[in-house]
């Protein structure tokens, strides 16, 4: 139950731009707001100043601000669950939202670093209806080059990532089948407590 968060979170960050660490403080984070091909271009930047900046918990807290601000995180996790949404009650799905962002952050935020010299170029953007779709091409040293595709949403004047498609996958519909598996095995209640223990 690992790809879509894998892929996501590596393609999000990794670019060959790079950023200081007072240009990707919290505070003072500034990902271009200008164009969907400017949001992802400046998204990347940030993120891998993330990467290659300060002592694992600075990058963690950073990576949390910038996973926070830019990516539609109660969008993807309401994908992720969508088959099981009715059957859960309002207490374990409270539980499913606190455990989601910390799930992402604690499983991969310290294996992003193999991408932290990969190159993301922005090679299209369309827009159809409400989403605004940005291809990139991204060439990761001694890799062949891969195809993503942002799925972005404009919220509140602002962009925000809520899927990729990277080499032809969709990465939200692979992570819900891995999410429906396990709970069909283990049950919802194990999940939430698999992915708090992941994010702890």
């Amino acid at each position: 139950m690992t790809r879509f968060t894998k892929l996501l979170l590596a393609s999000a960050f990794s670019t060959a731009v790079f950023a200081t660490p007072a240009a990707i403080a919290p505070a003072q984070a500034a990902v271009s707001q200008a164009s969907p091909s400017a949001f992802v271009e400046s998204l990347a930047a940030d993120g891998l100043g993330v990467l290659r900046t300060g002592s694992a918990s600075e990058r963690r807290s950073r990576f949390r601000s910038l996973l926070g601000q830019h990516f539609a995180i109660n969008r993807i996790g309401d994908r992720l669950i969508q088959r099981w949404r009715n059957d859960i009650s309002a207490n374990q799905y409270s539980a499913y939202q606190r455990a989601l962002p910390g799930f992402i952050l604690g499983t991969y935020a310290d294996r992003l670093s193999a991408y932290a010299r990969a190159d993301v170029e922005v090679t299209n953007a369309t827009q159809r209806g409400s989403t605004y779709l940005v291809q990139t091409r991204i060439t990761n040293p001694g890799s062949r080059p891969v195809t993503a595709v942002w799925y972005l949403t404009r919220s509140g004047g602002s962009y925000k990532v809520y899927n990729m498609r990277v080499a032809g996958i969709n990465l939200t519909l692979n992570q819900a089948q891995d999410f429906d598996s396990y709970v069909q095995r283990n049950g919802f209640d194990r999940l939430v407590r698999f992915m708090a223990s992941r994010g702890a």
